[in-house]
């Protein structure tokens, strides 16, 4: 009889950091499908406030108060500085997103999403001087022609040009948010800080709706039940669920290894959206995917600037 040996980390941890990649895997990578089915009857921002105020509330009730809240009080500049990480992730990341697969192709948005790691070390190196060694400059260009060649005419899978490019400037948003929240003055515990900006990134969320006339948009009695059915999941599986099972990983394995989500994501997304949603795949779509995906292992793969503790809020919960 055969004896399968088990990796290593399955050795110290057990079938727990299985179940968590997989949440993290899996979860976050279906969270561009439910948007696309929530905004076909919700408007966009007003869906992403509601579901951020929601998840932020519950989870700040219950991390607030744990332990080590004495040697990290929260004031006025954390709520400022968590404020403003909350509007560059959730109005200009998650915002965009949400906006953007009303006429983009969630596999399509996924990938575009899935940039965000290329732009921090881009922006990284350009704004706080970090150095970029060659391969990671190599990741950079590589991810960039991905990029290139999903916005080329006919790679989009029924998106057009200009809201692709709309949707582009939703991982300029995040990475922006993500440089910022190494820097700024935001609580250390990870989770009370995550809480903290989406109760802002959700307040922002409703404001911007409102403002832009979503509000004589929704129609209570026309929203289907799977877009609610979708909203519910995105609360409680790709907010709460997913983001605990991340910041749990990166107590057990090595970050490495945990930031792999950032492309495994998108190829979910993109087979979600191929079975479920009709959403074409060309070649050039499979192309720049895998560019995009080869170009990201890059980045991730190189050795961290040195940063803060806290971890980096992950760009696959830009969804």
């Amino acid at each position: 009889m055969t004896t399968l040996v088990r990796p290593p980390v399955l050795q110290r941890v057990g079938g727990g950091v299985v179940a968590a990649f997989a949440a993290v895997y899996i979860i976050w990578g279906s969270t561009y499908f439910f948007i696309k089915v929530a905004v076909e009857t919700l408007p966009p921002l007003l869906m992403s406030g509601v579901r951020f105020l929601i998840a932020g509330a519950a989870l700040l009730a219950v991390t607030s108060r744990m332990r080590g809240a004495a040697r990290d009080p929260i004031g006025w500049r954390q709520w400022r500085a968590t404020a403003i990480t909350g509007g560059l992730l959730l109005l200009g990341g998650n915002g965009g997103v949400a906006f953007g697969e009303q006429y983009v192709p969630s596999g399509v948005v996924a990938l575009e999403v899935a940039t965000v790691p290329l732009f921090i070390a881009l922006f990284g190196a350009v704004a706080l001087g970090r150095r970029l060694g060659r391969i990671a400059v190599g990741g950079i260009v590589i991810g960039l022609l991905g990029t290139a060649v999903l916005l080329r005419p006919g790679a989009g899978g029924g998106g057009d040009l200009g809201h692709m490019l709309l949707v582009l400037a939703s991982p300029l948003s995040w990475a922006i948010g993500s440089l910022y929240a190494t820097r700024g003055p935001v609580p250390k515990r990870a989770l009370v800080a995550t809480g903290m900006e989406m109760l802002c990134g959700g307040a922002l969320l409703l404001v911007v709706g409102m403002l832009t006339g979503e509000g004589s948009a929704l129609h209570l009695g026309q929203v289907s039940l799977a877009s609610w059915l979708s909203v519910l999941y995105l609360i409680v599986f790709g907010s709460l669920v997913a983001f605990s099972a991340y910041v749990w990983l990166l107590t057990k394995v090595p970050t490495t290894a945990v930031a792999t989500y950032a492309y495994v994501n998108p190829l979910v997304a993109v087979l979600l959206g191929w079975a479920f949603l009709g959403e074409r795949i060309t070649g050039q779509t499979l192309l720049a995917a895998a560019l995009i995906v080869v170009a990201v292992a890059v980045i991730l793969t190189q050795p961290p600037a040195a940063a803060r503790a806290r971890p980096d809020v992950p760009g696959a919960d830009a969804v």
